[in-house]
């Protein structure tokens, strides 16, 4: 069982989930960094302060007070108005990738949201609910605000997803995974939405890949010279001792 922490996961552990060969669980210390931090965004709200991404528009809109009874709205439009790919979906095993990394970053404790976030998440990956999210649309290092925007859909129930081999509505999805639909309070729309979860998941998996791929060539190269009954002696470590390249001793 891998315990999401918030900290650093290796190549390794983010195939595994891609590839659904590995639990995920949130772990226990992470969940109390995660209720610590949403109290601060309930307290603001009890008290009527104004602050940015929780009870105020967002970007040009940002000194534009939202009220309490809007708070909700605020967060569905903001996933909404950004779930605006287009272009073919991502893997499955990349759309589970962003899923992992996302609900690894909640797990820090700074985004201020519930830990019922977090775990609807890990519910989507242990049952098999894979958001449909369009390949492009990212603004990269500023933010992967599209893409997010479509896997926070499918977990508030919107958009499409696929389940067991099918492509479908989000609902649909994850009703047949019995698993009930999100509801954002203050703060989760923008929580899901602001990072760069879609580059690492694509760019993870492929580094994951090219370093599987480097190291069958070193051995489909180690066993051509076998086969060939090649020398070994241009291998003698004294040899590469002699030049100062790291790559190749």
């Amino acid at each position: 069982m891998l315990q999401l922490d918030g900290q650093r996961l290796s190549l390794d552990q983010i195939a595994a989930v891609a590839s659904a060969n590995q639990e995920v669980a949130l772990s226990d210390s992470a969940r109390q960094r995660v209720e610590k931090a949403r109290d601060v965004v309930e307290r603001i709200v009890a008290e009527g302060r104004t602050v940015y991404g929780v009870n105020t528009g967002f970007g040009r809109l940002s000194d534009v007070r939202i009220e309490p009874g809007e708070l909700r709205a605020l967060q569905l439009n903001l996933v909404r108005s950004h779930a605006c790919g287009l272009g073919q979906p991502l893997s499955i095993a990349e759309a589970r990738a962003m899923l992992l990394l996302r609900a690894n970053v909640l797990a820090l404790g700074y985004s201020g949201c519930r830990p019922v976030v977090i775990e609807k998440l890990i519910d989507m990956l242990e049952r098999g609910v894979t958001p449909v999210i369009p390949e492009k649309g990212s603004v990269g290092a500023s933010g992967d605000l599209a893409p997010l925007a479509h896997l926070a859909q499918t977990a508030i129930g919107e958009g499409e997803a696929f389940f067991e081999g099918l492509r479908m509505s989000s609902d649909e999805a994850l009703r047949r995974a019995q698993i009930e639909p999100l509801q954002l309070e203050a703060k989760e729309g923008i929580a899901l939405l602001n990072g760069t979860q879609a580059m690492a998941a694509v760019g993870g998996l492929a580094l994951h890949r090219a370093e599987r791929v480097a190291r069958i060539a070193d051995v489909a190269g180690a066993m051509t010279l076998e086969a060939l009954k090649g020398t070994p002696v241009a291998f003698d470590e004294r040899i590469h001792a002699a030049r100062p390249h790291r790559g190749q001793m």
